[in-house]
This record gives C-alpha cells, sequence and structure tokens, in this order.
C-alpha cells in the first residue's frame, strides 16, 4: 500500500491534503506490505484530566480546538465525561472521572493531568496484535468490535512504559463522530472577532520520559513489536549543559507519521528536566506533544494572546554570529524570531522553526511544543542547549534543581 493509499482515511479525517501532511511533519514513502505491524498515523492522544469540562473549555478558547463528540453521564456513560476536540488533523480526548470509583481518578490522583493512550490508526488489528504477542508485548485488550448506527470499529490494545497504552484502530468500517458510545457535540463557545480558525495541523511527535537505564529497552520494545526504525540519536554533549543532561533516541513508523523521542535521564550536576519530570508524574509517561503549524509566528501570537507560556530564550542566542551563519536565509527575520523567542535550526534537509511552552497544569510535566518545518526532518539539535538551560532556568524558580 502506497502512502497516498494509507493516508485516505486521515486525510477524509484532518482535510489536510498528501502534500500539506509531508511539509507538516515530514513524511516518507511507504509500503506496508511487508510490515508485521502496519501504522497508518496517529488516531487520538487520550488525556486523564482533573475536570474535563473545563480543560475542554480551556482547549478550545487558548488553542483554537473545535469540540466535536462527547460520552458521559447523558448518553449512558457512568463513568467519566469524555470531550473530543479536534484542530486538523490533531485529535485529543480529555477524559475525567464522574463516578468515584472511576479508574481515570485513580490514575488522575497518582499521574495529574498527563497522557493515558496514545491511540494509532492501523491497517489490521488482528495483524498488529498477533505480531505483538509473538514479540512479547502485553496485550491489553484483544481485538474487537464496537458499532453504532454510524458503523463498525476494530480496536485492541497493548501496554507501553508507565502506565501508557497504546489502543489500535481501524475505523475504515466507520463514519462517526469518534467511537461508538460518542455522540456529536458542538460548543455553545464563541471565538473573538478576529481570533484565528485554526493554530495548529497535525501532531508531528509525543515524547516519552522513562527511566534511568531504560531507553534502550523501549526503543527495543518499538523496533521489535511495532516495526518502528531508529531514526535519530542524541548522547553526551549532544544534549547537556553545564548542570544536566539526558540520552534520547528517536524511533518512527515506516511514513514517519508517527515518531517517538524517548528520553532517560543522565548523571550530572543537577535534577535533570527528566528527573523532575519522572519525580512529578510519579514514573514514566508522555513529557510533551509537538504540534505543526504552518504559520509559527500567527500561532504563538494568538497563543499569547489567550495567556499560554512560553519558556524564554535570552537575546544572546539570536545574537550569536555562529547561529546566524549555520542558519543561513529563513522565511522571516531573525528579528521576528527573537520577538517571540522562537527557535530556529538547520540541517543538511532544510530548517525548522520551534518553541516550547511551558508546563500545562499544577505539575511541572506536560507541556507543548509548535514546530514549522522546512524540510527539516530533525528535531532542533542545534538548540538542545538553549532549550534546556530555559528548563533550568524554571527548574530553579520552581525549587528542583
Amino acid at each position: 500500500m502506497s502512502l497516498q493509499e494509507t493516508l485516505t482515511s486521515e486525510e477524509r479525517l484532518a482535510e489536510l491534503d498528501l502534500e500539506t501532511l509531508k511539509q507538516l511533519v515530514g513524511l516518507v514513502e511507504y509500503d506496508d506490505h511487508d510490515d508485521p505491524f502496519p501504522v497508518i498515523g496517529w488516531d487520538a492522544a487520550v488525556w486523564a484530566v482533573g475536570n474535563a469540562a473545563q480543560s475542554a473549555h480551556f482547549f478550545q478558547s487558548a488553542l483554537g480546538m473545535e469540540l466535536v463528540a462527547y460520552s458521559g453521564p447523558e448518553t449512558g456513560n457512568r463513568d467519566h465525561a469524555a470531550y473530543v476536540l479536534k484542530s486538523g488533523a490533531v485529535r485529543f480526548v480529555l477524559k475525567g472521572g464522574v463516578s468515584p470509583s472511576s479508574p481515570i481518578l485513580d490514575h488522575h490522583r497518582r499521574h495529574g493531568d498527563g497522557i493515558t493512550d496514545i491511540a494509532l490508526e492501523v491497517v489490521d488489528v488482528d495483524r498488529c496484535i498477533e505480531h505483538a504477542r509473538a514479540t512479547g508485548a502485553t496485550v491489553l485488550e484483544e481485538p474487537h468490535d464496537v458499532s453504532d448506527e454510524h458503523g463498525t470499529v476494530r480496536v485492541a490494545a497493548i501496554a507501553t512504559y508507565g502506565e501508557t497504552r497504546h489502543t489500535l484502530v481501524d475505523r475504515s468500517r466507520y463514519d462517526g463522530p469518534y467511537l461508538p458510545g460518542y455522540v456529536a457535540r458542538t460548543s455553545s463557545y464563541r471565538k473573538r472577532d478576529g481570533a484565528p480558525k485554526r493554530l495548529f495541523q497535525a501532531l508531528d511527535h509525543i515524547v516519552g520520559n522513562v527511566e534511568l537505564g531504560r531507553m534502550d529497552e523501549w526503543v527495543d520494545f518499538y523496533r521489535r513489536v511495532m516495526g518502528f526504525t531508529n531514526m535519530a540519536e542524541f548522547i553526551g554533549d549532544d544534549i547537556a549543559t553545564e548542570y544536566s543532561a539526558l540520552m534520547s533516541k528517536v524511533v518512527a513508523n515506516g511514513n514517519h507519521r508517527v515518531k517517538f523521542p524517548l528520553n532517560e535521564p543522565a548523571v550530572g550536576k543537577r535534577k535533570s528536566q527528566i528527573d523532575e519530570y519522572l519525580e512529578f508524574y510519579d514514573g514514566p509517561g508522555a513529557q510533551h506533544l509537538a504540534l505543526a503549524t504552518n504559520d509559527i509566528l500567527r500561532t504563538v501570537d494568538a497563543l499569547r494572546d489567550e495567556g499560554i507560556e512560553f519558556l524564554q530564550t535570552p537575546d544572546s542566542y539570536y545574537e550569536d554570529p555562529e547561529l546566524r551563519a549555520r542558519i543561513g536565509e529563513v522565511r522571516v527575520p531573525i528579528e521576528e524570531l527573537q520577538k517571540r523567542r522562537i527557535l530556529v535550526d538547520r540541517d543538511e534537509d532544510g530548517y525548522l522553526l520551534q518553541i516550547f511552552t511551558k508546563p500545562l497544569g499544577d505539575r511541572p510535566t506536560v507541556f507543548f511544543e509548535f514546530i514549522e518545518r522546512h524540510g527539516s526532518l530533525g528535531f532542533g539539535k542545534g538548540n538542545f542547549k538553549a532549550l534546556f538551560e530555559a528548563i533550568e532556568r524554571e527548574q530553579e524558580k520552581r525549587g528542583n534543581v
């Protein structure tokens, strides 16, 4: 199956054409015929949150997402309320416990707001589960169908790092708003006049933080179980400051639609950002989600207007003559990037622009990256030192160094 064919259902969902997706997230041509675990792309990032109704409002008002579906007591779901939000090809499902005995409340008490499920759209759920079981994965849900008047979805689930899971979804026979059990829902929320309609269009990658000594184990998991390939590796001076360090490897599925950087802490003079995350999340989990935009300046301006806070990069970063020589020509003047504290990096394939928010909730755990790619398939290696120093400044303010 060609890349064009594998993206058919996702294109319908996202209303983005193939060339736009390639530009946004760095897709590559791919044939899944010999892939024992053929992943098409992202299906949804499922969150456990303390208050799903309020979080859904925040994701609409601050991040410009659209409410498209709902499940809760009014639909017969007595355990939890769930709000499905979209922005382009990005789908978030925000779940909050209703019943005092809901497992979602247990998860939230331990971890705070965070990702419980990175759901992936696959070509053949049964084929994937058969391979996963044969290669030693923990199967959490056996393949089964769920149906309603809109059709049938086949799903299953496997375990990954910490309490994170991958639900595998084949929605090729379904045209409902999300899944059976959900009803279409729009919001009464109205954006202010002149607000941008869509601030990001695609999910570029999701970063997972794991314990010291476990990174290679999970890299091997994605290679052995899911057929992912190693895309990049950052160790030693690549990813260290004077005070802290970490190690990172990146794995990707066949078409590079799904990319997972995996981080573990390394020994340093102070507590690294990974150590801080593992302490406050109480274990491994998804650290940040990178959201692709085709106009990062407009996105950052709009998000700041809505109160989103970003990490601050010092003026010295932009005034460094080595940076200006290395990045060459980019689509906006360096002064405009400096004004917004946007980072820029170039590799052999092109360049990218990126910026990182501060943590979204009370715990210093989950945050967002916004990224605009112009040919580059990388992750901003040239920005690591500046980024980590900015994170260390925030850690120091919190007293977590």
